[in-house]
C-alpha cells in the first residue's frame, strides 16, 4: 500500500469515527440537492418545489402580450388598442375607479363647508342689541353698558320696518298720491312718507306737486328757493348733472326734495300731461323715489299721464265717511278706466285728522279696502301733523312715528327685485 492511498483510508476511518455531535451540523445526503428539505422554520418560498434552477417552460419563454386591463401607463409591454376616448394614452384602469373613494354627498359636502366658514357671523359670539327706549335703555344706560337687557319688542319691531324700508331698489320708483276730497291729509301723507324714505334710506327722493290749482306741497318743507317746476321745463336742455337741478328743489331736514307748483294766481296755464311726462322724464334720471301729489280732480289733463307712469298708488282717505266713500270712489273710477291692475298694487291709508273717530268703526273699513287694494295703513291723529306747517319726523308722537314706519314699509315691500326692471311703463 502506497502513502497516498494509506492516508485516504486514515481519513476515511477518522470520519466513520466522529461523534454524532459532529454530525449534527452536517446535511444529510438523502435531503441535498434541489428536493424538498424538511426543516423545522418556514422555507423561504411558498412553494419547495419552485426553488433552485430549473427549465423554463417554452411556452412562456421570450416577450409575450401583456393584458391591457392590468397595464401600468407607459411600462406596458407589446402593442394594445389605445383608448378611443384619449388618443394615444392607454385604457384607463377600470377596476382601480371602481374602488375609488366617494365623494361626500350633500349633507356631508356643507359640512364640510361649514367648518371651513370663517365668517364674522360664525366666528363672532353673537351679542344681544343694546335696548334704544324705555326701562331697558335707562338700566343699561344707568350701569355704564355692563347692564345688557335686550331691545323690547317694540325696538324689534322698529328695526325690521327700517329693513324692509331699506329694500334694495332698481331704477325709479314713481308712486302717486290720490284723493277726491279735499282736506283729508293727502300732501301730509306725501311729505311724511316721503320724508321717512329719505331718513332712512341712503338714495335720492323727491316729491313732486302735480296740483294744477295751487298746491301747498312746497308749505311742509322750508323753502330754499323760489323756483318751480314750470322753471324747470323752461330751462331743461340745460340740466346735465344732479347739481344743475338741485337749484331748482327745496330740502327739508330729512334729505327729502320738493319740486313746487306754479304758486303766482297770474299764472293761468295749467300743468298738462305733456308737462308731467317731460318733468318725470327728467327726475327719473337723477331720483330713485318720485312722489306725485296730485290734485282732487281725475278729469284734469296730467292726471292721465301720473296713471300711466306710477308703480304704484297710496290711496288717502279719512276716518269720516264721506272720505271713505270718496276714497272707494277714486277705486271704482280706476277700474271702469282700465287701471285695474293699478288698483291691484295701490296702498290705502286711513287717516285720522281728528283725535276721535266718533262712532265710524275703522275696523270694518279698513276691511272694505283691505278687499281692494294690497294693503291698508292706519296714521293715527298727531298734533304736529295737525299743525298744517313744515313736517319733521322728530317731532311726531310715537305712534305716528311707527305709523310712519309701517306706511313706509308696506309701500316699499312693493318695489321690484329685478336689476333689468327700470322703471319704465
Amino acid at each position: 500500500m502506497t502513502g497516498r492511498e494509506e492516508s485516504r483510508e486514515e481519513f476515511q476511518t477518522r470520519d466513520d469515527a466522529s461523534t454524532p455531535a459532529d454530525e449534527a451540523w452536517l446535511p444529510s445526503v438523502e435531503t441535498s440537492g434541489p428536493h424538498a428539505v424538511d426543516q423545522p422554520w418556514e422555507p423561504l418560498y411558498r412553494d419547495p418545489s419552485q426553488s433552485g434552477p430549473r427549465r423554463a417552460d417554452p411556452a412562456h419563454s421570450g416577450p409575450h402580450g401583456v393584458d391591457p386591463a392590468h397595464s401600468s401607463g407607459p411600462h406596458s409591454s407589446g402593442p394594445h388598442p389605445a383608448d378611443p376616448r384619449q388618443p394615444g394614452y392607454p385604457a384607463p384602469d377600470t377596476q382601480g375607479a371602481a374602488h375609488a373613494p366617494q365623494q361626500p354627498r350633500g349633507g356631508q359636502r356643507q359640512q364640510a363647508q361649514q367648518q371651513h366658514d370663517l365668517s364674522s357671523a360664525r366666528l363672532l359670539r353673537q351679542l344681544k342689541r343694546p335696548p334704544q327706549t324705555g326701562w331697558r335703555r335707562a338700566v343699561f344706560v344707568a350701569s355704564g353698558r355692563a347692564i345688557n337687557p335686550g331691545e323690547s319688542p317694540a325696538d324689534a319691531r322698529r328695526r325690521e320696518l327700517i329693513v324692509r324700508i331699506n329694500q334694495p331698489l332698481h331704477g325709479c320708483y314713481k308712486i302717486a298720491m290720490l284723493s277726491l276730497k279735499g282736506g283729508v291729509g293727502k300732501t301730509t301723507t306725501t311729505t311724511t312718507l316721503g320724508s321717512t324714505f329719505s331718513s332712512l334710506r341712503g338714495d335720492r327722493v323727491i316729491a313732486v306737486d302735480a296740483n294744477p290749482d295751487r298746491g301747498t306741497l312746497s308749505q311742509k318743507i322750508p323753502l330754499e328757493t323760489t323756483a318751480t317746476v314750470r322753471h324747470l321745463l323752461r330751462d331743461a336742455n340745460r340740466i346735465r348733472r344732479y347739481s344743475d337741478i338741485r337749484s331748482y328743489t327745496s330740502q327739508g331736514p330729512s334729505r327729502l326734495e320738493i319740486l313746487a307748483s306754479e304758486q303766482d294766481p297770474a299764472v293761468s296755464e295749467a300743468f298738462s300731461e305733456e308737462d308731467y311726462r317731460r318733468t318725470v322724464d327728467l327726475l327719473e334720471r337723477f331720483y330713485n323715489i318720485v312722489l306725485t301729489d296730485c290734485g282732487t280732480g281725475l278729469m284734469h289733463s296730467a292726471m292721465k299721464g301720473v296713471l300711466e307712469l306710477a308703480d304704484s298708488l297710496v290711496i288717502v282717505s279719512s276716518g269720516s265717511i264721506d272720505g271713505a266713500r270718496s276714497a272707494s270712489a277714486t277705486l271704482d273710477w280706476l277700474d271702469a278706466h282700465g287701471y285695474h291692475e293699478l288698483v291691484g298694487r295701490s296702498v290705502a291709508v286711513i287717516n285720522s285728522v281728528r283725535p276721535t273717530s266718533g262712532k265710524v268703526d275703522l275696523e270694518r273699513v279698513s276691511a272694505h279696502f283691505a278687499s281692494r287694494c294690497r294693503a291698508v295703513c292706519r296714521m293715527p291723529f298727531d298734533e304736529h301733523l295737525e299743525e298744517g306747517a313744515e313736517i319733521e319726523l322728530d317731532r311726531l308722537g310715537p305712534d305716528a312715528r311707527l305709523a310712519a314706519l309701517e306706511l313706509g314699509a308696506t309701500v316699499a315691500d312693493g318695489f321690484p327685485h329685478t336689476a333689468g326692471w327700470s322703471g319704465a311703463r
